[in-house]
């Protein structure tokens, strides 16, 4: 049972505690339908009285439930380290000369915008990285804008040699060139303006988490400054899928 649930359940059971105890002091909905409770009326009173201040004050299954988040999310903190920590072990092995503090790690949900424009967006939720630079900047794409966004797009496992593009579109008429012959989807769905600002992550690998149905729910990415030749393997792409599994989209609320 999630927090909000149990705290609505929480609430239920105090209302009807409360209604219960006012119509047994005001005899309704009548005299007679609390005579024929076959239990003593001061039993009744007790158990109500009781039942208000308890889950008035102590709120039991709202608790129980925090707990039990706290667990969880302590528990999946663990497994996306764990994954981390791998995916750390494939860098340094690719012998790219990437740094440990340079690999992030980026879990991704797909959410709704309260303000305009109204499309839905990603919506970074855990960003790991062992270093503090590069400093992570606020991106939230919709589909089809970025490696992220790809993914979600085609609803698969999507990377792109970031380094290699921006080695080729040096300026905005060569960026605007490309963009006309190959397609959005060659430059990441991006303007010239955004291609700038995230083209410093040189190597870029998404996954999708997808629900029951297979519907695409949200993304782990993976990105270095350089390095894509060495870090595109079966391995890399091995841990990135299975931390998509052990997410699911039952445990995206707990991140």
């Amino acid at each position: 049972m999630r927090p909000r649930t149990a705290q609505t359940v929480d609430r239920l059971v105090l209302l009807v505690a409360t209604v219960g105890l006012a119509a047994r002091q005001y005899g309704a909905p009548s005299r007679a339908f609390w005579d024929d409770i076959p239990i003593d009326q001061g039993y009744v009173v007790i158990t109500l009285t009781l039942t208000i201040g308890l889950f008035g004050a102590l709120t039991p299954f709202h608790t129980v439930s925090l707990r039990r988040q706290a667990k969880r999310k302590d528990l999946l903190r663990q497994q996306i380290l764990s994954h981390f920590g791998r995916l750390i072990a494939i860098a340094l092995r690719s012998n790219a000369g990437i740094d440990p503090g340079d690999l992030g790690l980026h879990v991704w949900r797909v959410g709704r915008m309260i303000r305009p424009p109204w499309r839905p967006r990603l919506i970074r939720l855990a960003t790991y990285r062992l270093g503090s630079t590069p400093a992570t900047r606020t991106f939230k794409p919709t589909r089809g804008m970025g490696v992220v966004g790809l993914s979600w797009k085609r609803n698969e496992e999507t990377s792109v040699d970031v380094t290699a593009l921006s080695a080729r579109l040096t300026n905005s008429k060569a960026f605007a060139d490309y963009r006309a012959q190959q397609g959005d989807d060659a430059v990441m769905g991006l303007s010239w303006e955004d291609f700038n600002r995230v083209k410093h992550r040189g190597a870029v690998f998404a996954s999708p988490i997808r629900d029951g149905g297979g519907e695409f729910v949200g993304c782990v990415s993976v990105d270095a400054s350089h390095g894509y030749s060495s870090l595109d393997t079966p391995e890399l792409w091995h841990e990135i899928n299975a931390l998509c599994a052990e997410i699911g989209d039952e445990n995206l609320p707990y991140l």
